[in-house]
């Protein structure tokens, strides 16, 4: 599995002649036809849960690295707010000890196992800013509409088996005047990227995620403002969405 997902994420690299120091070249192959979505290949709970099963003892090595310039753009988004934030997919809890004192978090995930090195993290880094951590389900959540000033999902929205409905929860707990940030890789449709993410579609279940996501799934479900959207390391890969949600009308 993580042999596939560095061949996608080096394929942009690839392209220009070049290899990320200290991994391996990936080979490019011309992919043409068609690659419809079987319905065996679609994400449901059990496929996510196992595959994070696998990632957690890793993930910061890993995937956390490579995700770390999204990461950081976000935090320092975010620092620069204040009141309740709620971290949605908040994994092994590798962006905690980055967050502001003057910031309260709480984080929710699917992954017992993930959940079990985020609780780790609070202890380590005694973090009381942190008020809670929990096992939730991010497309029904179960807290209280507009309860969070700052509501932030980085790298989730191609692992849920219903990004749709989990972008309609991520609005419907964040406050009025609040912000819903994402960070997430959104599918190309064309070049060898686009043909290698199309490629790896019907494997969705053993990757745990979708390689053909399309930024589209989210963007136009949402009465949310888009007030920024910006590219991130490495080469593109991966896009910082920010969402504004209007304040509500006085009746």
């Amino acid at each position: 599995m993580i042999n596939v997902c560095w061949a996608l994420i080096l394929c942009d690299v690839s392209v220009l002649g070049e290899t990320a120091p200290g991994t391996m070249s990936v080979p490019l192959v011309r992919l043409t036809g068609s690659f419809p979505l079987a319905a065996s290949a679609r994400l449901d709970r059990s496929s996510v849960l196992k595959a994070y099963a696998r990632w957690a003892p890793v993930y910061d090595f890993t995937f956390g690295a490579i995700a770390a310039f999204g990461r950081k753009a976000a935090v320092n988004a975010i620092n620069s707010r204040k009141g309740a934030l709620l971290e949605v997919g908040v994994g092994t809890g590798i962006t905690l000890p980055t967050y502001g004192p003057q910031l309260r978090i709480t984080g929710i995930d699917l992954s017992p196992e993930m959940l079990d090195k985020a609780r780790d993290k609070v202890r380590k880094h005694r973090l009381s800013n942190v008020d809670g951590i929990y096992e939730m389900d991010a497309s029904a959540m179960e807290f209280d509409d507009g309860k969070f000033d700052t509501v932030v999902a980085m790298y989730v929205m191609t692992v849920v088996p219903d990004p749709e409905k989990v972008m309609q929860e991520l609005e419907r707990v964040c406050a009025p005047g609040g912000e819903v940030m994402i960070v997430n890789h959104f599918a190309q449709d064309h070049g060898v990227r686009g043909s290698v993410e199309k490629w790896m579609t019907p494997f969705s279940r053993l990757l745990g995620w979708h390689p053909d996501f399309v930024i589209e799934t989210i963007t136009g479900i949402t009465d949310l403002e888009l007030i920024e959207a910006r590219p991130m390391h490495p080469m593109g890969l991966f896009t910082m969405l920010r969402f504004k949600k209007p304040t509500e009308k006085a009746a």
